[in-house]
């Protein structure tokens, strides 16, 4: 029988790619409150990421692929869980690769997780009439504009280019997503998540900010692809936490852009980073290509006024705490170039 609330004292809720950036950061804050069903199978996600939790007695973690179908029931290990009871009541659905790198390299993966291992998770929260939480991305939006991107703007996506598997997955999943619920009733919110970064992104994960901190460590240059005067805007893990906490519990189905409206140019960011360890890489410019392109703008104006949020961590705060953590994971995984290139 489907439980819409908790009838005991925790929420059971599932995360699917949980052990991923922004899964494993959702695990650590829903974790304080609820009952946690991690699912992942370390795709792009890493133990690392989850490793503090694995003993936590409302924790539990399986290691499986979302495309696959799972009955939470005939586990074993979620027996304390008590479905047939308490149900789940919300499920976060992050299992898609996301980095340019990973998408590249896993496109199959990529385009699956967003169709059968969605639909997967969207039975379960059918069968349970779960709340639904959904990660899009702005490469839905294609090119976009030059001014900031609304929600309602609709691009063209060129489903051969060299980013299409991730554009023309998420795009499929915003349509799977919504018919679903107009058919099942279900409480869904789908979120189009902007440029985020912060502690436990991976050191290679390919995106901008590590890319320049790993290069930064390593003392080697640091590329920008674009010109001196490119912009981007990024917001720290904390912000998107909070923005998707905020939409759980709001009336809101979406899309709802999740981003920074700050402007920074790309120079400035490499300059920051270089400073923060004191390195000595020098700054390089190359043109676009590829699935490097240009950045699209979010403006956030539904997520201020439907949700209450906007972007509250500087800068200069976000990657000091990035650069530390990642600075660490590069001294734990090549101690001595770490050492050496330390006290230079």
């Amino acid at each position: 029988m489907p439980v819409d609330k908790a009838i005991f004292d925790k929420k059971n809720i599932l995360i699917v790619g949980g052990a991923g950036f922004i899964g494993s950061h959702l695990c650590d804050e829903l974790i304080k409150s609820n009952k946690i069903i991690c699912i992942d199978n370390f795709l792009t996600g890493t133990q690392d990421n989850i490793s503090h939790l694995l003993q936590h007695p409302d924790f539990e973690f399986i290691n499986h692929d979302i495309i696959n179908p799972i009955n939470l029931e005939d586990l074993p290990e979620l027996k304390e869980f008590k479905f047939e009871f308490q149900g789940v009541q919300e499920v976060y659905y992050l299992a898609s690769p996301s980095s340019p790198v990973d998408y590249q390299k896993h496109p199959i993966e990529t385009l699956l997780a967003n169709s059968i291992g969605l639909r997967n998770a969207l039975d379960i929260a059918v069968k349970y009439k779960s709340k639904f939480f959904f990660a899009s991305s702005p490469a839905v939006y294609g090119q976009g504009t030059a001014k900031p991107t609304k929600e309602t703007f609709v691009g063209v996506v060129d489903q051969l280019a060299p980013r299409s598997a991730y554009a023309e997955a998420n795009r499929f999943a915003e349509t799977l997503l919504f018919n679903y619920s107009a058919k099942y009733n279900l409480d869904i919110k789908l979120a189009r998540v902007f440029n985020c970064y912060g502690p436990k992104i991976r050191l290679g994960d390919g995106r901008m900010i590590p890319e320049m901190i790993k290069n930064a460590i390593s003392n080697e240059d640091i590329v920008i692809y674009g010109s001196e005067k490119s912009t981007g805007s990024y917001f720290y893990i904390t912000d998107l936490i909070r923005a998707i906490l905020k939409f759980m519990e709001s009336p809101e189905k979406g899309p709802i852009n999740l981003a920074s409206d700050w402007k920074n140019k790309f120079s400035d960011i490499a300059k920051k980073v270089i400073n923060e360890g004191s390195y000595s890489s020098k700054i390089r410019y190359e043109a676009p290509s590829g699935i490097f392109s240009e950045q699209i703008i979010a403006d956030i104006t539904l997520a201020k006024e439907k949700l209450g949020w906007f972007p509250v961590i500087l800068l200069d705060e976000g990657l000091k705490h990035t650069f530390e953590y990642l600075e660490a994971q590069k001294g734990i995984r090549d101690p001595q170039k770490f050492i050496k290139s330390a006290t230079q």
